[in-house]
């Protein structure tokens, strides 16, 4: 009987090598992940949160200069797998991507069907075109595109068609995992709503696990049942969403939400002022310090990972001598 938890992410590291220093782009981040719920991980432009998944799916470049921690996939350590090994045993037939832009990722050149079968052939090179097709044609139902398309190019399909069709081909070999990289970030209003809708459907009709990544914490909240909030290559706070619109702790997070306009409140929006610190030289302390109106004299060490009631962990100075459970520094 496989464990609720499908993804147990442990002190991942990934830091790129430049001429002015490594990029800490994500640093000690530690988090699980339930089968079948989705995780959105949020904040600003920059704070590795795409970095993170690309981690986790060991898509890199060359230029790394740490790679550490441990990945659990269904209780089994995948960072001991070779790239070989984890190639065809995990990414795309266990965990796949939909990447950011994905919609103008499609070859022009060739045909839908060819493109979203292409998994198929390259994982299960026995499969016959005929049952390769009739797979494609079922994850084109899905995601709620008419099979007529299937023969088209990618430039006769519009900018949501395309998108569904790049979420077609992530779901086509049945992957446990699915990560979305800001599926909705160039459509419209309308057209990210009716995105959103087919992910809802899919998530409860199949019981895919996603994580989400997005800085727009309304697209966020349509879709996740826990949110992980980056900054500066950490995690700050990771909760449920019900706790994080109700009652998020961090400063950055507070912050992150009095930006967010709605409809029930009438209130003046809130911006965050300063810039993120370099992933190069970050601070020793809280990364957040010099943007906190919060901060004191402890904020110039690390601060440690504090579990404070409804399993809500934040990485801040303010919550260790509370009612909070130190977990780790």
């Amino acid at each position: 009987m496989k464990s609720d938890i499908i993804l147990d992410v442990r002190d991942l590291k990934l830091h790129f090598r430049t001429r002015k220093g490594p990029v800490q782009a994500v640093d000690g981040v530690t988090f699980q992940l339930k089968r079948g719920q989705t995780l959105a991980v949020v904040g600003e432009s920059g704070c590795g949160k795409t970095s993170l998944v690309k981690a986790i799916l060991r898509l890199l470049p060359r230029n790394i200069e740490t790679f550490t921690g441990e990945v659990f996939f269904n209780g089994v350590d995948v960072m001991k797998y070779n790239d070989e090994r984890f190639r065809k045993e995990i990414r795309w037939t266990k965990m796949a991507m939909v990447p950011q832009a994905s919609m103008n990722s499609l070859n022009p050149v060739i045909r839908i069907e060819d493109q979203i079968a292409e998994p198929l052939f390259l994982h299960e090179p026995g499969i016959s075109r005929e049952k390769a097709m009739q797979r494609v044609a079922e994850v084109f139902k899905v995601v709620g595109l008419p099979l007529d398309f299937l023969q088209r190019y990618p430039f006769e399909l519009s900018g949501g068609m395309r998108q569904r069709a790049t979420i077609a081909m992530a779901l086509v070999t049945n992957p446990e995992l699915v990560v979305l990289d800001e599926p909705s970030s160039a459509l419209d209003l309308l057209t990210q709503a009716n995105l959103m809708n087919v992910l809802k459907k899919i998530k409860h009709e199949y019981g895919t696990t996603f994580i989400l990544i997005t800085h727009d914490i309304g697209t966020a909240s349509e879709l996740a049942d826990e949110i992980a909030v980056m900054y500066a290559g950490e995690m700050v706070e990771q909760c449920s969403a019900e706790y994080f619109y109700t009652d998020a702790r961090h400063p950055y997070s507070r912050k992150l939400m009095a930006s967010v306009p709605t409809l029930r409140e009438d209130k003046e929006l809130q911006f965050i002022p300063g810039q993120p610190p370099s992933l190069i030289n970050p601070p020793t302390g809280c990364r957040f310090a010099d943007r906190c109106e919060q901060r004191f004299g402890k904020c110039s060490e690390h601060p440690p990972v504090t579990e404070l009631e409804h399993r809500q962990q934040v990485q801040c100075w303010l919550y260790v001598n509370g009612k909070g459970e130190v977990k780790h520094a």
